[in-house]
C-alpha cells in the first residue's frame, strides 16, 4: 500500500514557501511515494518537476482552482504533463458559489473542461468540503449533483473523509456510491473531542481500515493524506500519519 500513499502538499504549504525542493526531499526521506500538488508558490513547474524526477517522487494529481481551469487551461495541462499526472482536481469553491445557482454553474464549467481534456487523456475531478452537504439540488446533496455521471464528460470524485464526517455522514457508506469513479481518495482524520478538528491518521475517530479495503476493491489509485492544520510541525504530523498507515493500521486483507 505504501506505493499508493501521497502527501497532500497543502499540509506543508508554509514549509514549501521557504524551501520547496528541500521540503520535497524531506517527504521522500520520510517514505512518501508521491505528493499531490497544491500550488507551486512562485516556483517554475519545470524546476519542481525536475526535483521530483530526481527524487523519484510521483505526482498524485494536481489541485487547481476553477477559474484557472477555465482561463489558463493550456498551462494547467502543460503542468500535468511535466508532473506526469492526468488528474486535475478543483480543490474548493469561493463562498459566492456555495449555493444552488453556484453549484449549477460549477457543474456546467467542469463538464465543459472535461469535454476539452478527456480526449487528451486527462481527468477532471472535484474535491469536497462539508459545505456541499449544506445545499440540496434536485433532491440530492450539492456534491452528488456536481458529481452526477456523464459518460462523455466525466467528473471524478475526490472525496475527503474528514469533511464527510464533519457533515455527520459515515465516510465508508458515503464513498460507496463512487466505486470506479474515484481515482484519488483523501484520507483525513478527526479528533474525538467536541472540537471535531483535524487530526493525524490513526489518532482520531475515523476507522480507515475498511475505507482503504473498499478503495483497493473499487479502483482507488492514490490515497492522499492531508491535514489542514497541525498542532506542531506539519512534517511531524505527516510522519505520524504515514507510520500509522504503513505499520500500525489493522490489516486490510480480505
Amino acid at each position: 500500500m505504501r506505493e499508493k500513499l501521497a502527501a497532500q502538499l497543502f499540509t506543508v504549504r508554509n514549509e514549501l514557501k521557504r524551501d520547496f525542493p528541500g521540503t520535497l526531499r524531506e517527504l521522500k526521506e520520510m517514505g512518501w511515494a508521491a505528493v499531490q500538488i497544491d500550488g507551486l508558490h512562485g516556483n517554475d513547474p519545470k524546476d519542481i518537476a525536475a526535483v521530483m524526477r530526481e527524487l523519484g517522487l510521483k505526482a498524485a494529481g494536481m489541485h487547481v482552482g476553477l477559474e484557472r481551469m477555465k482561463n489558463d487551461l493550456e498551462a494547467v495541462l502543460e503542468e500535468g504533463r511535466l508532473f506526469d499526472t492526468k488528474d486535475v482536481i478543483c480543490h474548493s469553491l469561493p463562498e459566492r458559489l456555495q449555493n444552488e445557482a453556484g453549484y449549477r454553474s460549477v457543474r456546467s464549467d467542469l463538464l465543459a473542461v472535461s469535454a476539452k481534456v478527456s480526449p487528451l487523456g486527462f481527468r477532471v475531478g472535484y474535491h469536497n468540503h462539508d459545505f456541499e452537504f449544506h445545499t440540496g439540488i434536485d433532491g440530492k446533496y450539492a456534491l452528488d449533483y456536481v458529481l452526477e455521471p456523464d459518460a462523455e464528460r466525466p467528473i471524478y470524485a475526490e472525496i475527503d473523509t474528514y469533511w464527510v464526517k464533519k457533515a455527520d455522514l459515515d465516510p465508508l457508506e458515503y464513498i460507496s456510491k463512487y466505486a470506479g469513479r474515484m481515482p484519488i481518495l483523501h484520507l483525513k482524520d478527526m479528533t474525538g473531542d467536541d472540537r471535531r478538528y483535524f487530526a493525524e491518521i490513526g489518532s482520531g475517530v475515523i476507522d480507515f481500515a475498511p475505507i482503504v479495503r473498499w478503495g483497493e476493491a473499487n479502483g482507488v489509485e492514490w490515497y492522499a493524506v492531508e491535514q489542514d492544520y497541525c498542532p506542531g510541525s506539519p512534517l511531524d504530523s505527516l510522519a505520524s500519519s504515514l507510520e500509522y498507515l504503513t505499520k500500525k493500521m489493522p490489516s486490510i486483507e480480505g
